[in-house]
């Protein structure tokens, strides 16, 4: 199965930390958030890697190169930052099945494999990892509502009122009917095309979408204070996991 890896972003709020590199080259524990996706998306099988890139992307293709770990990659160039659904299409001549979706800002140590063996079983058209979050909170996120048979039913983007507090993290799997759907989303009150839109469409067709529900953990990117929350995260999970001399 392939992998789609979103890293064009600026990470403006990550600034400083972003003054002089993207957001996918700040390091978490002593390597880039980038590595920790590679690593990710690697361990569970792809077999090709697709990386978006955008604001000093040079410094992305000069660091990877043509393979990580021996799995080669493909570099698409999203030139605007508009949107995961426009940033999504840059790779639709590259994709040939079922593929992965990983966002370049996320770290995770959880249940990935559950979705892509879900998406292998091919008992949905695409599979969300998905967590719970305060409610207060969940109007930050896209907000996923579901069936009893855990099938996504309704993904609204930052709503005033969510209507539950189930919300979309940045791992996913798709069949590449997600492109057309990409081609058919409007620009949003942002001015983005929001990856949202596109799978509330899907659903509109008829496509049946499996919630995973996270087992573990996962870090999103956004701040200062979140990578260095992370990063102690890691730390302490590598020391537990280190033998005593």
């Amino acid at each position: 199965m392939q992998a789609v890896v979103l890293a064009a972003g600026k990470g403006t709020r990550l600034r400083p930390l972003t003054d002089d590199k993207p957001k996918g080259m700040v390091e978490v524990a002593g390597k880039p958030i980038l590595t920790h996706c590679l690593e990710q998306v690697v361990d569970l099988g792809a077999d090709e890697l697709i990386v978006v890139v955008g604001y000093e992307k040079e410094q992305i293709i000069e660091h990877y190169g043509d393979d990580f770990q021996d799995v080669p990659i493909t570099y698409t160039h999203q030139r605007e930052q508009k949107g995961l659904a426009h940033a999504l299409l840059t790779v639709e001549e590259h994709v040939d099945g079922d593929f992965m979706l990983i966002l370049g800002d996320n770290i995770f140590r959880a249940n990935l494999s559950d979705v892509v063996n879900r998406q292998r079983e091919q008992r949905a058209d695409a599979a969300f990892l998905v967590e719970e979050v305060p409610w207060e909170k969940a109007s930050r996120y896209g907000v996923c509502d579901t069936n009893k048979y855990g099938e996504i039913t309704d993904v609204i983007e930052k709503p005033e009122e969510p209507p539950s507090n189930l919300v979309m993290t940045g791992f996913y799997t798709f069949t590449p009917a997600i492109f057309h759907a990409c081609h058919l989303v409007q620009p949003s009150a942002r001015d983005e095309y929001e990856i949202s839109e596109a799978i509330d469409l899907l659903i509109q067709s008829g496509r049946t979408i499996d919630a995973i529900r996270l087992d573990g953990w996962r870090a999103d990117i956004g701040y200062p204070e979140d990578r260095d929350a992370a990063e102690e995260r890691i730390r302490e999970e590598d020391d537990l996991e280190t033998p005593a001399a």
